[in-house]
């Protein structure tokens, strides 16, 4: 008896890892401006032009005045070597994020420290106001 000789085939079907690719798309293109805002604050509404999305430090300030670093919550104390631990890894631009009911002062106080800090590419964040 002879054996028969199988041959290789040389192509890979790739149907299968083309659709698990477009379904992870599909998810991360959902839950990308989700995991953007970091602390949940209920932004004032401004007529503004939408901007691009840029690298930088984001400081947010919730009602209570407290204070985040991107999502770290920080005291009042630290904020200025946190800050500065911070922008040793991103680019020296502040984005800066208030809650609508937040006082003034709490917002003024952090931009005051940023500004004496040097930084002066500093971005106020507002949701988008459509109905104006």
């Amino acid at each position: 008896m002879k054996a028969k000789r199988y041959s290789s085939i040389a192509e890979i079907n790739i149907t299968n890892l083309v659709d698990v690719m477009m379904v992870l798309l599909i998810v991360f293109m959902l839950t990308a401006p989700f995991l953007q805002a970091g602390v949940n604050l209920n932004l004032p509404k401004a007529e503004a032009k939408v901007i691009e999305e840029q690298e930088g430090i984001t400081i947010s300030v919730n009602k209570e005045g407290e204070i985040f670093i991107d999502k770290d919550k920080v005291a009042w104390r630290d904020f200025s070597a946190e800050l500065k631990k911070a922008l040793e890894t991103n680019a020296p631009k502040v984005f800066l994020r208030a809650d609508k009911d937040t006082k003034y002062g709490y917002v003024m106080r952090v931009i005051a420290r940023v500004k004496m800090m040097g930084i002066e590419d500093l971005g106020l964040i507002a949701e988008q106001d459509n109905n104006g």
